[in-house]
């Protein structure tokens, strides 16, 4: 099978994350710590959500909460993509890319990596950020020559403001833009444009921080549309399924795919009311109510 080319004409979501790993290997102030139990997804449990989930998405992320190269198979998992015709879809922090994980984040499965810049500053200070990105230049050097069809995104998400004027934010670009030859600095404005497109299928994308959905969190209101179940779920570590990749702690746990098939807990009474919610503007579970992310879609 050709794995650049669509898997199915039209699948049911455009992505599904699968959380490979709850464990991450830095602490950021903008994604808080997991409170459940840690663990790591076994290559046999992967294989077979993947039989399950693989057909109904058009990419699948190996995130949802954690760092994923941290997974010690991971290399089996991509075997098992490939094998599958699946398409992946990865976001890292980039901290832990060496030869042979940048080998592996090249391989033909891989359709779009993200990269988040901003992890760099939040948890190393004012370090030298030189280095740090190297590894992540080397891998897209290797990117245009040998997959000239990945998509890379490289993430910086303006926490202080919409302009990034923060110092940490500049001196991190600065090096983006002497890399590629690109001048942005006096040009971003995240309210306007959120997108830059470096070279080929390089792009530098912004973002403003947001708060995380918590039941510790008052309630904004009971209107909202999201694309929850609609567009995307996620199925965390223990094969918890999630309507919704910000669900950290398996609030709105729908059922467990180890314990039943995924068109059926789909299908649960709950996960309509939510969809059905969704389509009238209405927020039907607690969690939604206190997702400041859900302001985006209004």
């Amino acid at each position: 099978m050709n794995l650049r080319q669509p898997l199915i004409d039209r699948a049911r979501f455009a992505k599904i994350h699968i959380e490979i790993s709850n464990i991450c290997n830095l602490q950021c102030s903008f994604c808080p710590a997991v409170e459940r139990k840690k663990g790591t997804m076994s290559v046999e449990d992967f294989a077979k959500i993947l039989d399950q989930v693989g057909p109904l998405a058009e990419q699948i992320c190996l995130h949802l909460m954690g760092e994923p190269l941290l997974h010690p198979h991971i290399h089996e998992l991509i075997d098992i993509c490939e094998a599958k015709g699946v398409r992946v879809f990865l976001v890292s922090n980039g901290v832990l890319l060496r030869e042979k994980s940048i080998e592996t984040l090249l391989r033909p499965a891989f359709r779009q990596l993200n990269f988040s810049l901003h992890s760099f500053k939040d948890n190393f200070g004012d370090k030298d950020p030189t280095l740090y990105l190297k590894k992540i230049f080397a891998l897209t050097d290797r990117a245009f020559e040998e997959r000239p069809d990945l998509y890379i995104n490289y993430r910086l998400w303006n926490l202080d403001d919409p302009r990034g004027s923060a110092e940490s934010n500049v001196r991190m670009l600065r090096l983006v833009e002497e890399k590629y030859g690109q001048v942005l600095t006096e040009s971003i404005d995240v309210r306007n444009r959120k997108s830059f497109r470096l070279k080929n299928r390089l792009y530098l994308h912004f973002d403003t921080e947001f708060v995380w959905p918590s039941m510790d969190l008052p309630e904004h209101g009971e209107k909202g549309r999201c694309y929850g179940l609609s567009s995307h779920f996620g199925i965390l570590v223990d094969g918890s399924v999630v309507p919704c990749c910000l669900d950290k702690e398996g609030i709105m746990t729908l059922g467990n795919i180890h314990e039943q098939p995924i068109d059926e807990i789909l299908a649960s009474d709950r996960a309509q009311r939510i969809v059905k919610g969704f389509k009238k503007g209405i927020l039907e579970e607690a969690l939604c109510k206190r997702c400041q992310y859900i302001e985006r879609f209004r």
